[in-house]
């Protein structure tokens, strides 16, 4: 089973913890967790930065797939939530989500099934299309329903993923929606994370107008047919220069811009930490930035020789894309601080499915001399890269204070 259920705190009748417990001592380990703080901050950093923007905000659900924090970020005052399947779309409509963005192509009968059903719920969802091909499967299978389907256009890049390639067949496929009774064209679509070049802030940024243009020409030629469209673009790592692009063109008096970071809400410890960091590099009046939110929590599980710690975690319970990074090491049951490990020689060397190797610097290689060693037992927070690769691996997630106290456990809808 590669998507575990993390039974924390495990009582006799609930099998989770009560709020108030602590996760030093009442909380069976490994445990994925999220800090309140921090979280808190991004929700309202990212919130503000899109206001800021002229720019509603549509963050990626897939990262966490999570309803609680799906609440959170819609009460923080997001438009909507993104999803990337259908499946992931009436999960979160049926967490309450009711404007879904499916920044991805509607393909199959099956998943054109469940779309359906949550439009008649409701639902005020989008997807995207980038052929004539799909176009036609769309039609025919709305009208059967006698439905109609709001979607976006998608623009690609040549050597990226999904998306029309270039203006001409964005303006050839709208004439084809067009066409089509049971289809409703309500924008453009992109995505920047799959621009590539040997100046890549220039690339992004071109991208960024060659959308604003299309968009542009859709609007001349009254080929959209909501009044109010969209324009929706940015990951988690370039949304500072879609926002910015966007901005420029003045979009808000035709368009709706949309932003959908999807990572920020935790950040990370790895690839978004050095894409905040290059944003701050480029817009040094952003204040503070985003903070990471998501640990894991594992207990050292042996020390069976000189410089090397056991812990019990490995690759079914965190991302890997990167290997973690051990930040702070605990005494189980012990409430104080715990030991800064990040800038102290500790370093992940190996996962396994269950076990990560973690070389330790010299001082730390006598397990059983004085308080300050690292024992058998104690527990250790790692920081991961990429949080979608954490969050897919458990089913319950612990909130946690600033005193490491559970005040919520969430759970997952992978």
């Amino acid at each position: 089973m590669n998507r575990k259920e993390a039974v924390v705190g495990e009582t006799q009748h609930k099998g989770m913890p009560e709020v108030g417990t602590s996760l030093l001592s009442g909380v069976s380990l490994p445990a994925a967790v999220v800090h309140e703080p921090a979280l808190a901050h991004n929700l309202a950093w990212m919130q503000r930065f899109c206001e800021d923007h002229g720019a509603r905000l549509a963050p990626h659900g897939k990262t966490t797939m999570c309803p609680e924090l799906f609440q959170r970020q819609l009460a923080a005052g997001a438009w909507g939530i993104t999803l990337a399947t259908a499946p992931q779309c009436r999960a979160a409509f049926h967490h309450g989500v009711n404007r879904l963005l499916m920044a991805n192509q509607l393909v199959g009968e099956a998943n054109m099934a469940i779309v359906a059903e949550l439009i008649e719920a409701g639902a005020d969802f989008y997807c995207v299309v980038d052929s004539v091909a799909n176009a036609d499967q769309l039609a025919r299978y709305f009208t059967a329903r006698g439905l109609r389907l709001q979607v976006l256009i998608e623009l690609g890049v040549p050597g990226g993923r999904c998306g029309c390639r270039d203006t001409d067949e964005v303006m050839a496929l709208a004439e084809r929606i067009d066409s089509e009774q049971a289809l409703v064209l309500c924008g453009l679509e992109g995505y920047e994370g799959v621009v590539h070049g040997n100046d890549p802030e220039r690339a992004v940024r071109a991208y960024a107008w060659q959308l604003v243009e299309a968009a542009q020409a859709l609007d001349k030629d009254a080929l959209i047919e909501s009044p109010r469209p969209l324009i929706t673009a940015s990951g988690s790592a370039w949304y500072d220069m879609i926002a910015e692009v966007f901005r420029e063109a003045h979009l808000g008096k035709q368009f709706v811009p949309v932003l959908r970071p999807g990572c920020y809400v935790v950040h990370d410890h790895g690839i978004y930490r050095q894409a905040q960091h290059d944003i701050l590099g480029r817009r040094p009046e952003l204040e503070r930035g985003l903070k990471p939110a998501l640990e894991v929590f594992a207990q050292v599980l042996s020390l069976p020789e000189p410089g090397l710690a056991i812990v019990g975690m490995g690759k079914r319970d965190i991302g890997h894309d990167q290997l973690p990074e051990p930040l702070r090491r605990y005494r189980e049951g012990d409430e104080r601080p715990g030991r800064t490990l990040s800038v102290a020689g500790w370093r992940v060397t190996k996962l396994m499915d269950q076990h990560a190797f973690v070389q330790l610097p010299h001082d730390e290689d006598e397990p059983e001399v004085g308080n300050g060693r690292v024992r058998v037992g104690d527990i250790v927070a790692f920081g991961a890269s990429h949080p979608c690769l954490t969050f897919d691996k458990w089913r319950r997630v612990c909130r946690v204070d600033e005193r490491l106290e559970v005040v919520e456990v969430m759970q997952t809808c992978f």
